[in-house]
């Protein structure tokens, strides 16, 4: 668990410049009430062009809010996990 209400799979540390560091699950998962909250990486190859093939969502800075997986193309969903955890492990200590 991370904090009260995430679900994470595996872990990385991250460190800014600005010198801010800390550890992160390399993806999260929390049934929010107004959705589902999947935590991935703010940047990944594809990104962009997945999250149009991806159905309805809606998106915040590293989270995409999924209201009913029926709305969503789960293989797309898979290639963008996949996408993120690479980033992530391409450029962080994992």
């Amino acid at each position: 668990m991370w904090g009260s209400s995430i679900v994470g799979f595996g872990n990385y540390h991250y460190k800014y410049n600005s010198g801010h560091e800390g550890d992160a699950p390399l993806i999260g998962f929390s049934p929010r009430k107004d959705a589902l909250t999947l935590y991935l990486s703010p940047i990944f190859e594809k990104k962009v062009e997945l999250l149009q093939q991806l159905g309805k969502h809606k998106t915040g800075k590293g989270c995409i809010y999924l209201k009913n997986l029926e709305d969503i193309n789960i293989e797309v969903l898979k290639e963008m996990i996949t996408s993120s955890v690479n980033h992530i492990k391409s450029h962080y200590q994992a």
